[in-house]
């Protein structure tokens, strides 16, 4: 109850504190016990690559509070000790710190903004959020990491199946992608009209929408943000498909905005699980100038899908031979369109893509 005195926010601040390191205390499964050099040389670490270490996965700089525990001494043993026995390069530590610290940060803040909203939605008059946090936690963390540990090996035996593959060394970080991006359209001008929640509600079943099929498909999601996607797939009839389904999935939802995708074929820069370089940079600009419902994929991609059985054949001035095919004897049919310049880029043609007799 508040203090009519006046101090009711202090002892309100207090309590939310106090349930904050109570929760601490319940994720960690350790107390608080080392300032950061004291940690650093508990794990025999200098103090230079300790910090570099915590500010790599995404940790403030806490001065010399005692706010960490024996765990965190013995995560930096263990990096330390992966630079030390040769498996893994300074450099290279931090990456694998870093983009662990990333990828669980998002995690963790949309596991825990979820969960909450949706649980605290339904709770007794006069509970708080914080009287449901601490018993929610206790109940989804075993459960939580179990499942997260799953889902990693899970991915990294996919991965590592792909480098294994791999005919040459070089292929694991640069190898030939079909890659695509779509494109909500209008997004911007749509998100000034929308409610909050509105907008909330239409960006997660864009993202949830696209992943599963994507992942339903055989391709690998790269990344979202928030209108837009990025997939990759080593099968440029794989990518394609995934490009049609996605237009005719989403125009089927009647809150959902018209898609453009735009698709390149071609040599891909991966690292840190993202990927780069002028194919990534094609697919971007393609999509740019996609019509609404539609596909636009470049000149190597028409020629991959071609030479795949996928496509008709196309002639090296990047024409259709001998006009469309028969209905039914390829699943793809492309349509050259017009030349145009592309910034950075130089003269494009694109080639509209479409199940058979879709087009003219």
């Amino acid at each position: 109850m508040a203090d009519e005195s006046g101090g009711g926010g202090e002892h309100e601040d207090d309590d939310d504190l106090t349930v904050a390191l109570d929760l601490e205390r319940l994720i960690l499964d350790a107390p608080r016990r080392y300032t950061p050099y004291q940690a650093a040389r508990a794990a025999d670490v200098p103090m230079e690559l300790a910090t570099r270490f915590w500010r790599a996965m995404g940790f403030p700089d806490i001065g010399q509070s005692r706010a960490l525990t024996d765990n965190d001494v013995i995560a930096l043993r263990r990096l330390a000790g992966l630079v030390e026995s040769g498996l893994l390069s300074e450099p290279m530590a931090i990456q694998v710190a870093r983009s662990t610290g990333q990828t669980t940060a998002r995690l963790a803040g949309w596991q825990m903004d979820t969960f909450l909203e949706n649980l605290t939605q339904a709770v007794e008059p006069g509970m708080t959020r914080a009287d449901v946090a601490y018993p929610l936690v206790e109940l989804l963390l075993p459960e939580l990491e179990q499942f997260l540990v799953y889902v990693w090996r899970r991915q990294l035996a996919a991965v590592t199946g792909r480098v294994v593959q791999a005919a040459e060394d070089t292929e694991m970080t640069s190898g030939r992608l079909a890659v695509g991006f779509a494109d909500l359209v209008g997004f911007t001008r749509l998100s000034r009209r929308l409610e909050e929640e509105e907008l909330g509600e239409l960006v997660e079943t864009f993202e949830n929408t696209c992943s599963d099929l994507i992942a339903g498909q055989g391709g690998r999601v790269i990344k979202t943000l928030g209108d837009e996607i990025l997939y990759v797939s080593e099968d440029p009839a794989t990518a394609a498909e995934i490009a049609l389904s996605l237009v005719e999935t989403l125009a089927k939802e009647d809150i959902m905005p018209a898609l453009r995708v735009g698709m390149a074929f071609g040599t891909v820069t991966s690292r840190m699980g993202d990927v780069f370089g002028t194919t990534v940079n094609l697919a971007s600009r393609l999509t740019s100038i996609a019509p609404r419902d539609a596909v636009l994929v470049d000149g190597e991609m028409a020629i991959a899908l071609e030479q795949i059985g996928a496509a008709p054949p196309v002639t090296q001035e990047g024409a259709a031979a001998d006009g469309p095919a028969p209905a039914g004897e390829h699943r793809f049919h492309l349509q050259p369109m017009w030349r145009r310049p592309v910034r950075g880029l130089g003269l494009v043609e694109p080639w509209m893509l479409a199940r058979p007799g879709r087009l003219g």
